[in-house]
């Protein structure tokens, strides 16, 4: 089932996303953002004011025309930006802080964890580590990753 669009979104000269509803409000520097940008991500995404004021609510991107789901789309790739860890290659020390080696899907890293405490859980088995400078790394599934990197993961779980 489609949701009913009751609003015009495209982008300005500047590449910024402008916002239009019936109502005649207009709106320049709209951000798309997510509910559940990890278990979810394509369902319950916001467009927001530069405030953070909420304008319009999108069940499913799926719902949307194709030329208002890849502007979306768009605007949260260029934001969101969450490595996914496919292998931990070292770990400095098995106390924090350390200096964490990792191959990324978007190449090699490597990152300061802070604390035991920035490495949450999402799931069973996936979880979300934040580095000291508060990038956002994914590891999808923990029990996917190999044994020498599950070995390495378990001293901080």
């Amino acid at each position: 089932m489609s949701q009913l669009v009751t609003f015009q979104l495209t982008r300005n000269a500047f590449g910024r996303l402008v916002f239009n509803n019936q109502l005649g409000l207009m709106q320049e520097g709209v951000i798309p953002v997510r509910s559940f940008p990890i278990t979810n991500p394509d369902q319950g995404i916001a467009l927001v004011d530069p405030h953070g004021k909420e304008l319009v609510w999108i069940e499913r991107l799926t719902d949307l025309p194709d030329d208002y789901r890849i502007l979306i789309e768009a605007e949260l790739k260029g934001r969101e930006f969450m490595p996914e860890i496919k292998r931990l290659s070292k770990v400095s020390s098995f106390i924090t802080p350390s200096t964490w080696e990792v191959e990324t899907d978007r190449g090699e890293a490597s990152f300061i964890l802070k604390g035991e405490e920035d490495i949450r859980r999402l799931t069973t088995s996936s979880l979300l580590i934040t580095d000291s400078q508060g990038i956002h790394f994914w590891i999808r599934d923990r029990m996917s990753l190999d044994r020498y990197s599950r070995k390495l993961l378990d001293h901080f779980l």
